[in-house]
């Protein structure tokens, strides 16, 4: 079954057929290319992800996000600050299950809803790309615990990420791989956390000047000997899709995702855009 699905998600790289300013929509790797001094990115899209699990709240069903946002200001020539999340999560709930946290759900029908978890990091470029050697970055950011228990959405912690950033274009081909430390809390006790190692490998390839396929692997591996906490299980997905630029400062993507571990969505979609603009003027 897991081999037809990689046989299914390589077909839908084909069919699908120039990364601006190496940004990744609708792929989450993160390129350690920065947007640029005095520049403003706004992504924004929809995901869509069939039998999206919730473990801590025991939830499962198909989940919509709608619109997904991002923003990136470019603080100088090296550096960005980033703002990512979502105004609105909804979960058509397909099957409870006894939880560590079902006792505080506040959910009686078939659907809840809540707003997405914000991220706030920042990405620091320590060398660029040359004819014989990667561009490489490192990236922090901090995870805050808007999307609440209640709603079984949200796990109310604060978790801390921090990873290494590394890029190289090989012709037509950019390969990007991201490796790094999360640390995340444990929803059922304030004293305890999980360390888990995150990572990404993603690929895009050029197929004219405005479009390009790319693919991905992305997700994370919980380090405890035992049983994870709820909520801070290893998870993985694979990602396909296509990017499109119509203009220098558009470009709209397209993809789809396939779960490759048990506490993940196990299939999904995305589309949306991306913008970029001179905003203002660095001192």
């Amino acid at each position: 079954m897991r081999i037809t699905r990689l046989v299914v998600a390589a077909l839908a790289v084909l069919l699908v057929s120039h990364p601006l300013l190496a940004q990744q929509r609708p792929l989450v790797t993160e390129d350690p290319e920065p947007v640029g001094a005095g520049r403003l990115l706004i992504e924004s899209g929809f995901d869509l992800a069939h039998g999206q699990k919730y473990p801590a709240s025991g939830l499962e069903g198909n989940l919509l996000r709608l619109p997904t946002l991002g923003i990136s200001i470019g603080i100088s020539s090296i550096a960005e600050l980033q703002i990512d999340g979502g105004l609105y999560d909804r979960l058509s709930i397909t099957k409870r299950s006894t939880a560590p946290l079902s006792s505080l759900l506040n959910v009686t029908g078939t659907e809840t809803h809540d707003v997405s978890d914000i991220v706030v990091g920042t990405k620091v470029r320590l060398v660029g790309e040359g004819t014989s050697h990667p561009s490489l970055a490192i990236r922090f950011a901090t995870k805050l615990p808007n999307a609440s228990n209640e709603a079984g959405l949200g796990l109310d912690t604060t978790d801390f990420f921090a990873s290494l950033l590394i890029a190289k274009n090989v012709q037509s081909v950019r390969v990007v791989g991201n490796g790094g430390l999360a640390i995340l809390g444990d929803p059922t006790s304030g004293n305890r956390q999980n360390d888990v190692l995150t990572y990404g490998v993603s690929i895009a390839r050029a197929m004219t000047e405005k479009a390009e396929v790319v693919a991905e692997v992305n997700g994370r591996r919980s380090m405890r000997s035992g049983i994870a906490f709820p909520g801070t299980e290893s998870r993985s997905t694979l990602r396909v899709g296509g990017r499109f630029t119509p203009m220098s400062s558009l470009r709209v993507d397209a993809g789809m995702l396939i779960g490759l571990t048990n506490d993940g969505p196990t299939v999904g979609a995305t589309a949306g855009f991306t913008w970029v603009f001179n905003a203002f003027q660095l001192p």
